[in-house]
């Protein structure tokens, strides 16, 4: 953190903020990386600043990292403070001003992060109310997804948020990008001489990226009614990890030109037309209170999505994610091109087991693996499928991981926008999308614990869905012969 900091937090009572955002500003604090600040948070409840502390203590208990006992807890608790809601703006401002003087330095050196942990349809209202209480100045904002819900309202969005704050202020979140694992796609493709050559559409046949959940929608049922698994993850998550993987070289690693490669994908991607999606609703989702009889919000959703242009015409990147699925899971899988196989003899066992892949977990313990074909020890010509694999949690500097939201955070706080999508970014996708939500693919019913509608086979066709792995990833804390995907 370079610059000492207020980090305001909008909706700091509620379930994102006690999971993830109060436990990752203290794993910032421990980290050395969040010394000069002052976290005020702000809500609905009618609490206190006490009241507010004894919240925040409990979420990073049970949802922190390591036991939180007085003497570890005192120096971040005191960096709390709470202002509810109710109080009106400028109470905030008063309050933001307050602890803003008990930073070090020069009042034009402070910077002050706002954090809109709120239903997206009261973000406009906390933008407003910045403004009213006098605090844009010196500020950058975190936006929760989605973005809009389609091209017309990302658009309004957009225009009302540029009204208050500069494009440069605004920090759209994607915790996807976060992760560890997505941010090595970019170190793996261009720092080496091995694959950055063959990535492209001489070399690989296709492309998955399969998001699975097991959990179902305990709460987030009238949410999902006006959003559904598209609009929740495939434009949000699913399109800018697709983004990451490919996207031009850039000409240097810093914010600008890698959003300016990205913007150039979602360009070249052909609209996504109804037939190349398939679209599901997990058994029992309707009949609830807030459920129509005949909702077809889908709760699953599958896509095949093209991008026209030289290095990735021909190439289909399939996409997956939906809830109550068999598994959870967050891989990118590449399926490279099969070499002629005419030499091997019958019963080689060669291509029986797909074509080689390279794999990216993007579990909170990342990992990578390189599948193969190799001989198997012992007389004739008999292949088995071989893999090496890189766990991040096998490396040294394993302790040094910060989590999504940690490292969103702190990127946020230095005003950098790598891992953060753009307003042109944004609305280009809602453009690509427009004629499946104008005319959706039908819904089709799924068991839950299933792997979606039985449709999502054809869509994939000849090709064939990596989930679930043929084999399980090699446990790395055990010596094991087994393979990994």
């Amino acid at each position: 953190m370079e610059k000492p900091h207020v980090v305001v937090l909008f909706g700091a009572t509620g379930d994102l903020a006690r999971r993830k955002l109060l436990p990752g500003l203290l794993r910032l604090f421990e980290a050395g990386l969040l010394r000069d600040a002052k976290i005020v948070g702000t809500s609905l409840e009618d609490i206190g600043t006490e009241q507010f502390a004894k919240i925040a203590r409990d979420g990073c208990e049970e949802f922190g990292k390591g036991d939180i006992d007085d003497a570890r807890w005192a120096p971040f608790g005191a960096m709390l403070s709470y202002v509810p809601q109710s109080a009106g703006p400028h109470a905030l401002a008063q309050e933001v001003e307050r602890v803003e003087a008990e930073l070090p330095g020069e009042t034009a050196d402070k910077r002050r992060l706002h954090y809109l942990s709120v239903p997206p349809k009261a973000a406009l209202d906390v933008i407003h109310q910045l403004q009213d209480a006098g605090l844009v100045e010196r500020s950058r904002i975190i936006m929760e997804k989605p973005f809009g819900t389609d091209l017309e309202s990302a658009q309004r969005l957009n225009h009302e948020v540029h009204q208050v704050f500069d494009e440069s202020q605004v920090f759209r979140i994607d915790h996807f990008l976060g992760k560890e694992a997505a941010q090595n796609i970019l170190a793996f493709r261009f720092a080496n001489g091995l694959f950055e050559p063959i990535w492209n559409r001489n070399f690989i046949d296709h492309v998955q990226i399969d998001v699975p959940e097991t959990l179902g929608l305990e709460g987030r049922t009238k949410f999902y009614e006006t959003t559904g698994a598209y609009r929740d993850m495939v434009v949000t998550h699913l399109m800018q990890v697709l983004a990451f993987m490919a996207m031009e070289p850039p000409t240097s690693l810093a914010p600008g030109p890698i959003s300016d490669e990205k913007l150039k994908v979602f360009r070249s991607m052909r609209p996504i037309e109804p037939q190349n999606v398939v679209r599901g609703q997990y058994a029992g989702y309707r009949g609830k209170d807030v459920v129509a009889d005949d909702s077809d919000t889908e709760t699953f959703v599958a896509l095949k999505v093209e991008i026209d242009n030289w290095r990735w015409a021909g190439v289909p990147f399939f996409l997956r994610t939906g809830k109550k699925l068999a598994e959870g899971a967050r891989i990118i899988s590449i399926a490279f091109k099969e070499p002629p196989l005419t030499m091997f003899p019958k019963g080689s066992n060669v291509g029986t087991q797909g074509p080689d892949h390279l794999t990216f977990d993007l579990a909170d313990q990342s990992r990578m693996s390189l599948s193969f074909y190799g001989k198997r020890p012992g007389p004739g010509m008999t292949l088995d499928k071989m893999s090496m694999q890189f766990a991040t949690h096998d490396t040294s500097a394993a302790g040094s991981v910060l989590e999504a939201y940690e490292r969103l955070i702190h990127d946020a706080m230095r005003g950098d926008h790598t891992l953060f999508t753009t307003a042109a970014g944004i609305e280009e996708l809602w453009a690509k999308s427009m004629p499946l939500l104008d005319h959706p693919a039908p819904v089709r019913s799924y068991q839950p614990g299933s792997w979606g509608p039985n449709a999502i086979h054809q869509l994939i066709a000849p090709h064939a869905w990596r989930l679930p792995f043929e084999r399980s990833w090699r446990d790395t804390s055990h010596t094991t012969t087994t393979t990994n995907p």
